[in-house]
């Protein structure tokens, strides 16, 4: 293998890795909305206005995982493939619950009767719950290690994933998420909601921040007996980042918080495709069974046509995200909602 295509293989990890990043910093915020929905939506108006705060984004953020995984699928198919079949069930129950998720957000304002909504509003739930513990459960097996035998195929059940680091990356998501979205609730917001949003998220950030201390050490644990890299100024960083959370929102730093979230979500994120590289699956039976940037690969031709896409369409994805964003930046006021309820009704 000449060095270019070394190059290009470690290229093509490095971006999937920030194709996650940004999918989990954004789509993060979306799931913690959700989940929070039955909990801070006191009445129909607090729901309306938390479904609306994130209705203009949340399916452009899904962009991201179906980016991510396309080219996962087109630059290292052996990893595609012997990550599908491992894990089979568990992504056949996330993309099941984003399905629903997303004609939930479609379907809950169709019909004005309370009991439709409620409906719409427990898919909306289960939708965004679903996928941001089972998240955490794919990715630190993924870092732990699977049973793959020497054809790089997979060897094992779907009870293999149960393992209690596995379990602990999913609780820490799951609640790493939720603080997210809460955090971001308090920047879109107003009035009771806000203060509301604010407070849950303060009760948030403790067992966040223990969760992340703890996936975080066990993580070190992990890379030391699987010769992984132990990148030590990144993890502490994504601790003190969301260690941090409780004591900007108690100062009403709002957009501060959310950049600290955000921040560790993406380090945390980062810390587990350091301490993969060159590996993308680690195998539990054996070290010689690992698949790596080398060996899950695609050819060199299909690696550089690749590489030319990315540079033409990224940046013209990225403006176009950018500018949503923008345009749908203003804080959600209850008064208005409550108005155009009212004139609608």
């Amino acid at each position: 293998m000449d060095q270019g295509y070394l190059n290009l293989e470690s290229l093509w990890f490095a971006l999937i890795a920030v194709l996650w990043i940004g999918y989990f910093f954004l789509e993060g915020f979306d799931f913690g909305v959700g989940i929070l929905l039955p909990f801070l939506g006191r009445d129909e108006i607090d729901r309306r206005i938390m479904v609306n705060a994130i209705g203009p984004v949340w399916d452009g953020n899904e962009v991201w995982l179906l980016v991510a995984g396309g080219a996962t699928f087109a630059a290292f198919p052996e990893w595609y493939a012997t990550l599908f079949s491992g894990f089979y069930l568990a992504l056949f129950l996330i993309l099941a619950a984003l399905i629903f998720r997303g004609v939930a957000f479609e379907f809950r304002g169709k019909d004005k009767h309370p009991e439709w909504k409620r409906w719409w509003d427990r898919a909306i739930f289960w939708g965004s719950a679903l996928p941001a513990l089972l998240w955490g459960v794919a990715f630190a097996n993924i870092l732990r290690g699977v049973p793959i035998d020497a054809e790089h195929e997979w060897a094992g059940s779907f009870f293999d994933l149960l393992n209690p680091y596995a379990l602990l990356g999913g609780v820490t998501s799951f609640l790493l998420f939720t603080l997210h979205g809460g955090v971001f609730l308090t920047l879109r917001t107003d009035a009771d909601l806000q203060e509301r949003a604010r407070r849950v998220a303060r009760l948030l950030a403790l067992p966040a921040t223990a969760a992340v201390l703890g996936f975080l050490a066990w993580t070190f644990v992990n890379a030391r007996e699987n010769d992984g890299i132990v990148p030590g100024v990144v993890p502490v960083a994504a601790l003190v980042a969301v260690a941090a959370v409780e004591w900007l929102l108690r100062e009403k730093l709002d957009g501060w918080a959310f950049l600290a979230t955000g921040l560790s979500i993406v380090l945390i994120t980062a810390t587990i495709f350091l301490n993969l590289y060159p590996r993308v699956m680690v195998s539990s039976i054996s070290p010689a069974n690992d698949l790596t940037i080398w060996n899950a690969s695609s050819t060199h031709y299909t690696l550089t046509v690749m590489t030319w896409v990315a540079l033409i369409f990224t940046p013209l994805v990225l403006a176009y995200q950018g500018w949503t964003y923008w345009v749908f930046r203003k804080r959600i006021r209850r008064a208005d909602v409550e108005r155009e309820a009212t004139s609608a009704a």
